[in-house]
């Protein structure tokens, strides 16, 4: 006789479970929309002001000197002058544009590169080996992280005239060479991204610690090389107050303080037919540095030792 009701109040409960349910069901949907409306609303608002500038220069870049006073400045003009601009660009002044691009270049590859080069062997050295001092060492890396680079542009200086380095291509390579950031983030992630077991069966089996770098290490830490590299190389390409402190010879500036000196020229009287090389060589100045991502975002991957160790 007991049976038979609490058989027959099962049904009931999941009957009135039904109920609430489907309006947890109801609720939950539209504080979704909202949060995805929002979301919408704040990424479309960076994204014009990310954007605006880019779409701005470009436009103007399009534009005869006369055309960049003439026509609004978000709308083409009816000259279309883009690839006469460019010429100009890099005929104007016996073709200087030119060799503040190549010294830019220059400095990218040697002081970017090496920096990079020696994040990436630094990190993964104090990442996978103990030595005394290593404390000493995590905590002199955090604080030149904290210290901004302007703050040491002076005394830089200073050290590199007393050095007679002053006004050379070394006084803008050498200190890009240092990049306190790159190396905590290849330490960080050289951490993690290089399981131990798979050093210690590599050197079961006979290979040395550089070969087990080279082989192992370096194909797990490709996206965290890429990512410093990437750093590193913008750093580099738009840096301006070390180059404006230490060269003095326009054969040797970069292309940062090649087009402040030419937006100088613009703002004299009778310097006003240069604006629009200034805009012109901006626009080609970001040219490389977009090329540079878009080339590098495939080796941004994830994941590369899941699966290497067995458990």
């Amino acid at each position: 006789m007991t049976a038979t009701p609490t058989t027959g109040r099962k049904p009931r409960a999941r009957a009135s479970s039904g109920p609430l349910v489907i309006r947890r069901g109801r609720r939950n949907p539209p504080r979704r929309r909202r949060r995805s409306l929002t979301l919408t609303v704040l990424t479309s608002i960076m994204l014009v002001y990310t954007l605006l500038p880019l779409v701005w220069l470009l436009i103007n870049a399009s534009k005869t000197q006369e055309g960049l006073f003439d026509s609004f400045g978000l709308w083409f003009h009816s000259d279309f002058a883009l690839f006469r601009n460019i010429a100009d660009t890099f005929t104007y002044g016996d073709g200087i544009f030119t060799r503040w691009l190549l010294n830019t270049l220059l400095y990218v590859v040697a002081g970017a590169g090496g920096a990079t080069l020696l994040a990436t062997i630094g990190g993964y050295g104090l990442a996978k080996f103990d030595f005394p001092g290593k404390r000493a060492v995590f905590a002199v890396v955090i604080g030149a992280v904290a210290v901004p680079g302007t703050a040491l542009a002076v005394p830089t200086f200073l050290m590199f005239s007393g050095m007679g380095l002053t006004n050379t291509p070394w006084a803008i390579i050498i200190p890009s060479l240092v990049s306190p950031f790159g190396l905590y983030l290849m330490w960080t992630y050289a951490a993690d991204a290089v399981p131990d077991e798979i050093l210690e069966s590599a050197r079961v089996d006979g290979a040395r610690e550089f070969q087990a770098f080279l082989r192992i290490g370096l194909p797990l830490l490709a996206p965290g090389i890429v990512t410093v590299l990437l750093f590193t190389v913008v750093a580099t390409w738009n840096n301006y107050f070390l180059p404006l402190i230490m060269l003095k010879d326009p054969d040797w500036y970069p292309l940062t303080l090649g087009l402040k000196e030419w937006n100088s020229q613009a703002s004299t009287i009778g310097g006003e037919t240069v604006f629009h090389l200034v805009i012109t060589g901006s626009l080609l100045t970001i040219v490389p540095l977009i090329a540079a991502f878009l080339l590098l975002q495939r080796y941004w991957q994830s994941g590369l030792a899941a699966g290497s160790v067995k458990e």
